[in-house]
């Protein structure tokens, strides 16, 4: 058996390695590095996939974030809402601009922002929402959107760990995570579900006069070449970066649906353990059973396991097991240790005194396990039969407590 990665990169390489390879020797070719016809090819091919009038690629997901910001013209204070519960970029673009993050909790099965929370925090101050679709998992747009409509608030939709995911509403409709907000960002880190072999990034939106600011915005506030309207930054998708994305992007619903059937084959084995819960499918409108279970309709596609993560119960030490899966060479992650409110870099006033009990609770109790395109059916026993032997053996130790105790 191949040695198990979090993210085999190298495996997904082996099988498109002739149409990268032939992309670049275009490229190497003509010399358009900069603004070449790959990058105009993603650009329009991206497009059509999600159904979104404009795509801006950008050189990476943090950039789209602060560049949609910098779009909507906010002012220094005005306050953004997101959650306490993702990575950091998130809030770092917010406090860059001079503006007030306010955070809050999280939804506890589906690990995103949740809407009640975001009710309880809009003052008059607020002016956006940025709801991040996290490991993979569509957020409850449908209940964002219509906070943000009556409180007419943008919304900036951090869709970074979820391209390719759907949105079900209520209605039947289906949207693209991503597409749903007046602006969403994307980042194509290596290890996303749609990754290039450095950084990159893109900003999606059906608004055209924001769509015009955006394309300023990453290239120095240019409309045209050294005429500069605004306030801009240097924020390029180079063309070999363009390529690679290219060429993977016709190979994403492919991806994605192999993470889903390695989630599902994840979900079988522990499916009789009390001690953990699985990665919960929410939104997908299928049977009552799938919002609590997980879903095994291939249709489903609101969850992309952008990361498969567990909930261990607090019986369990989170930080033993990591131990003991880095004994056995499994490789985990945990996202994430400290919700942002505890990070030394963010504390913020206007997040003191707010409680955040799910966000800390999951902070002490969830593991990532490895989570790719390149996982076989023998990986994913491997690597559940060494968590569900750790989990055996603290039954075993709890145990001999109770015998000790009696005696």
């Amino acid at each position: 058996m191949p040695n198990i990665q979090m993210v085999d990169l190298q495996g997904q390489y082996q099988h498109i390695k002739d149409e990268i390879q032939e992309s670049f020797d275009e490229i190497l070719n003509t010399s358009s590095f900069i603004n070449g016809n790959y990058v105009k090819r993603f650009e329009k091919a991206l497009s059509t996939y999600l159904e979104v009038k404009h795509v801006i690629p950008c050189g990476n997901g943090t950039d789209a974030l602060q560049a949609s910001l910098m779009a909507l013209e906010l002012n220094t204070g005005d306050e953004v809402i997101t959650t306490n519960f993702t990575f950091a970029s998130t809030i770092e673009v917010i406090l860059l601009l001079g503006l007030t993050p306010v955070l809050v909790d999280i939804e506890a099965d589906s690990f995103n922002i949740c809407p009640k929370s975001i009710e309880k925090r809009v003052t008059e101050k607020t002016k956006a929402i940025i709801p991040v679709h996290l490991f993979g998992q569509a957020a409850n747009m449908e209940a964002i959107i219509d906070i943000a409509h009556k409180n007419q608030l943008h919304v900036i939709e951090d869709n970074a760990q979820a391209l390719g995911a759907d949105y079900k509403f209520n209605n039947g409709k289906v949207q693209k995570t991503g597409t749903i907000g007046c602006i969403g960002t994307t980042s194509f880190f290596p290890s996303k579900n749609l990754g290039c072999y450095g950084d990159g990034g893109a900003i999606f939106t059906n608004n055209d006069n924001l769509a015009s600011k955006l394309r300023s915005i990453v290239n120095h506030g240019m409309s045209r070449r050294y005429y500069h309207d605004r306030i801009g930054m240097n924020s390029r998708l180079d063309s070999l970066q363009a390529a690679v994305l290219y060429t993977k992007l016709q190979y994403l619903d492919q991806y994605n649906e192999s993470r889903r059937k390695a989630a599902i084959l994840y979900d079988q084995r522990f499916i009789n353990e009390p001690l953990i819960k699985t990665p919960k499918r929410i939104y997908c409108n299928h049977e009552d059973s799938c919002k609590n279970k997980h879903c095994n309709d291939s249709e489903c596609k609101t969850h992309v396991f952008h990361q498969y993560t567990l909930i261990l119960d607090p019986s369990i030490d989170r930080d033993e097991l990591s131990d003991f899966l880095k004994e056995k060479d499994i490789p985990h992650g945990i996202y994430y240790p400290l919700g942002l409110h505890q990070q030394k870099a963010y504390q913020h006033p206007i997040n003191q005194n707010i409680n955040f009990p799910i966000t800390e609770k999951h902070c002490k109790s969830v593991i990532s396990l490895p989570m790719h395109t390149e996982l076989t059916q023998e990986q994913i026993n491997e690597i559940a039969s060494t968590v569900l032997t750790f989990l055996g053996k603290g039954k075993e130790k709890e145990k001999e407590k109770e015998k000790e105790k009696e005696k």
